[in-house]
This record gives C-alpha cells, structure tokens and sequence, in this order.
C-alpha cells in the first residue's frame, strides 16, 4: 500500500539537482509545487513530502517556504549520514532534527539515515542501535538506508565518483545485507527496532533482487519501505511492466514511492540531475504514477493532527 508520495531526492544535493542550472532553486520550486498539485489533483489526501534534504540545511527550508513550496506538501524530509559523510557527530540527531522542525508547521520526516560497514559490520551494528534510540519518539517516519549494499558493478549516484576516495566507496557498503546477499552483523539486530525504523532500498530498472528483497524484507519485519519510481525509467521500453511488477511486489508493505530523475531528453541539460525544461512533465508523471497505484478515491479523507499516512491501495 502506499502510505506517502516524495517529491524528489536530496534536491539540495548537487549529485541529485544540477546546482549550476539552477543555483537559486528557483525552478526546483517550480517543479515541487506543480508535482505537489498533480499528486493532490490524482489523490485527495495522500501525504506529499518533500524530498529528503542532504545536508540538513535550515536555509534550504526557509527558501522553499519563501517560493511557497511548503503550500503544497505534507510533510518535509532530511536525511542523515553522520558517521559517513556528514561533519557532525551521531549524538547530534536530535538537535538537528529540532532544527528544521523549529522552522516548519508540517512534520519532519527522515526518510534515509544510515551507517556504512566500510570500516566494520560492528560499527554499523553500532549505528543502527544507536541511530534508533535518537531518533525513536521525535519524528513520524524514518527508514533506514538500506536493505542492499550497492553491486560493485554499478556506480553511485555522486559526482566525483572515485576522485571522492573513501567517501564514494562508503556508498558501496550501506546495506543490512552484502551484495550475495548475506547479513551483516545489522541485519541480526534489526527485527528488534522494526516497529520504530523502516527501510528505503532503490531498485533498478528491471532490478533482479526484487524477489528476495521481498522475501528479506518479510523475514526483518519491516512495515514501512521507501523505494522510488524513475521518471527518467518511464522512457525505457516496458518501463510500465516493470513498475507494475515492482508496485505488485512490494504492495503488502506500506510504501513511500519518491518521484525523481530526469529523462536526458526532458532536461534542460541532457542528464538526470538536470532541472525539466517543462516542471508540467515531471508532474504529470507524478500524477500518472498515484492514479495507477494508488486506487482510493472521492472525498478527500481527514487526517489527524499527528499527520498518521492515510494508506491507499495500490
């Protein structure tokens, strides 16, 4: 089922958002608030959020609130690496989830924090127990990044790539599970947070883990997945079999279904961080997406003052 629609990944990234095209966000906004519109049009009450921010950067926030971005989601996200990536310590989580809580009406969502075992499985052990006693009680949602580590075969979605050194290869190493597919020390520890931590696991066009990924996910007790739908993907050949078997595959779980990438044809630079020459495009895809997935409609639905997902089934 699908409990939430995200509206981007890291825009404030300039792995994920080509900054230079765009080094105000002025059109990342155009392009929030279309697709915004678009998923309320296609659904009367499913929660939108924005696009998990990384770094947490309070400035961000209150440009997106002065474009009127916030208007028209649900929810805002951050995402959080600190013992990869971010220059700040593990204990500081709560502290700079206030941050951006202090400055928004909506919820704060963390919809991916995560520890590599680039160095050892028991730090990340470590930083899944540690990472759920912090965040557990201070935000609606959180999952974990990820179920999977990234096949080596593949590349991250960064820059630099290896001119990054141990910081690209740390993307390598994220998941509860290796690329085999056998568990980190993680993974033993995780069905006794499930009920507090969900999990976000990315998967490729036509990605053959999806079967046992289910089958991980059951056996972990996970409720909650964030995963994503490409629309740069929705141009390949029998893009629409492969989402639908994804969808299918993943519909006994609550699911936060992100929105990102543009087709290198559709941008105004021929890449998939690049901003869409038509912000209506991304939208329509957007609202595409939920109509076919999402099946509830009518009359838009209450939600309560605790923002509790109202599920929709795919």
């Amino acid at each position: 089922m699908i409990e939430a629609a995200k509206i981007w990944n890291e825009p404030n990234n300039k792995s994920h958002w080509d900054i230079q095209l765009d080094p105000d966000w002025a059109r990342f906004a155009e392009t929030a608030i279309a697709a915004g519109k678009a998923i309320r049009s296609a659904h009367s009450s499913l929660p939108r959020v924005l696009g998990g921010i990384s770094p947490i950067d309070p400035a961000f926030i209150n440009n997106m609130q002065a474009r009127g971005v916030l208007d028209h989601v649900d929810a805002v996200a951050v995402h959080g690496f600190p013992l990869d990536w971010n220059l700040w310590k593990i204990d500081e989580w709560p502290a700079k989830l206030a941050e951006i809580q202090a400055l928004v009406a909506l919820p704060v969502w963390v919809t991916e924090v995560g520890v590599s075992s680039f160095g050892a499985d028991e730090v990340q052990a470590w930083g899944l127990r540690r990472t759920t006693e912090l965040l557990n009680g201070r935000t609606p949602r959180v999952h974990w990044y990820s179920l999977y580590d990234l096949p080596t075969a593949w590349e991250a979605t960064t820059r630099h790539k290896e001119a990054e050194g141990s910081s690209y290869y740390r993307h390598f190493h994220m998941g509860l599970l290796r690329e085999d597919g056998t568990p980190k020390a993680a993974a033993e520890l995780f069905p006794q947070y499930a009920s507090a931590i969900g999990l976000c696991q990315w998967f490729h066009f036509e990605d053959h883990r999806l079967g046992e990924a289910v089958r991980w996910l059951r056996r972990l007790g996970v409720r909650h997945l964030r995963t994503g739908l490409s629309w740069a993907d929705s141009f390949r050949p029998d893009a629409l079999a492969w989402f639908d078997r994804q969808m299918e595959a993943l519909a006994e779980f609550d699911v936060t279904v992100t929105f990102c990438f543009t087709p290198e044809h559709r941008g105004i630079a021929p890449h998939h961080t690049s901003p869409p020459l038509d912000v209506n495009e991304f939208a329509d895809f957007c609202a595409g997406m939920i109509a076919r997935y999402c099946a509830r409609t009518g009359v838009a639905e209450t939600r309560p003052a605790s923002m509790e997902p109202t599920l929709c089934a795919p």
